[in-house]
């Protein structure tokens, strides 16, 4: 008699074993990923069919015991499937990476990332501190923080542009400053499921399950943004890429489709989107929070519209907005709503 349902694809393989190592960053990837809802972090991990070797949050092993565990994992006497580094890599002082030595070792952490590098099938960069540097490398740099692949839009980083985990793909950037916890374990399930290529990476090497996105798509202001109707203030009501520095447009990820917290998104708590997913997002030459104009044009235009086309409709767009968007729009709270005749009621 056959079985009413197959059994699962990772039924008969081993678990996949994961070592996640945190390096110069604020462990805000871990706090997001410790928020993880429907499902939580662990029964994700669990359905993943991911082991967890060692984690600095989750893990009861401390001391001299992670020590051994690293030691035998990098000499290539235990297998390693996924390495997950958190926070970029701290290469100074001068290329010595002793800034930022693992405790109880003495030796660098970049070293140990480096060599666990070359063991594992798979190496993930969690956050855009680990893909591209991010925040701890903003400014002067003097820790000489780098991303895992990349230094800003720089190809090289610490493994170099050429590297290949041992399955044969580049490290794999879940860029975000933090990540959403489902654009990690979206990527875990896929790579346990064996379904994970090259393919399904962008050109920054970001998965495309939340890349092919738009911050845009989904915002709840997008009516506003059609018309043109801007917010002027943190506080008010409008589209936030005229005046406030908005780059939804521009940013690629769905966080107004996959909700944070099962809530909301950054736009959603009044803040302009500051594509933080891309390399140097944390240095965009201006206030995170202002709009650069050049004759009064946005610089920062949609990814795919050309300047004269944006002219132009912008233009009719504002000629046509609604009485109520155009209020709405620097109100701090919906005052004029729609009426049947379509003209603001009160």
């Amino acid at each position: 008699m056959s079985k009413p349902f197959p059994e699962p694809a990772n039924a008969e393989r081993s678990r996949l074993r994961l070592v996640w190592l945190q390096s110069g960053g604020c462990g805000g990837c871990s706090m997001s990923l410790l928020s993880a809802e429907g499902p939580d972090l662990l029964t994700s991990l669990e359905a993943a069919n991911i082991e967890v070797l060692w984690h600095p949050s989750l893990s009861e092993q401390s001391g001299r015991e992670v020590v051994r565990l690293m030691t035998r994992l990098a000499d290539g006497e235990e297998p390693l499937d996924i390495l997950c580094v958190e926070g970029s890599v701290m290469m100074g002082p001068n290329g010595t990476g002793r800034f930022h030595l693992m405790a109880g070792t003495g030796q660098p952490m970049m070293d140990w990332i480096r060599k666990l590098s070359l063991r594992a099938r798979h190496v993930v960069a969690v956050g855009s501190c680990a893909a591209f540097g991010g925040m701890t490398a903003a400014g002067d740099n003097h820790v000489e923080a780098t991303g895992l692949s990349h230094d800003g839009k720089r190809a090289g980083g610490l493994l170099g542009a050429d590297f290949r985990g041992l399955a044969g793909l580049p490290v794999i950037n879940i860029a975000g400053c933090p990540i959403h916890p489902g654009w990690l374990t979206e990527t875990l399930h896929q790579i346990s499921a064996g379904r994970f290529s090259d393919k399904d990476l962008d050109e920054w090497s970001r998965p495309l399950s939340y890349a092919r996105h738009l911050v845009h798509h989904g915002c709840s202001r997008n009516e506003f943004y059609e018309y043109k109707a801007s917010a002027e203030r943190l506080c008010d009501q409008g589209c936030m890429m005229e005046n406030l520095g908005c780059k939804g447009t521009q940013a690629k990820a769905d966080c107004n489709i996959r909700a944070w917290n099962g809530s909301g998104s950054c736009l959603d708590g009044n803040y302009p989107c500051i594509n933080c997913t891309a390399p140097e997002f944390e240095e965009p030459g201006h206030e995170f929070a202002r709009t650069p104009k050049i004759a009064g044009i946005p610089v920062g235009l949609p990814t795919d519209m050309p300047k004269a086309w944006f002219v132009a409709l912008a233009s009719l767009s504002k000629a046509a907005t609604p009485p109520r968007l155009k209020e709405n729009a620097t109100r701090d709270h919906y005052a004029p709503k729609p009426d049947r005749k379509g003209k603001a009621g009160s």
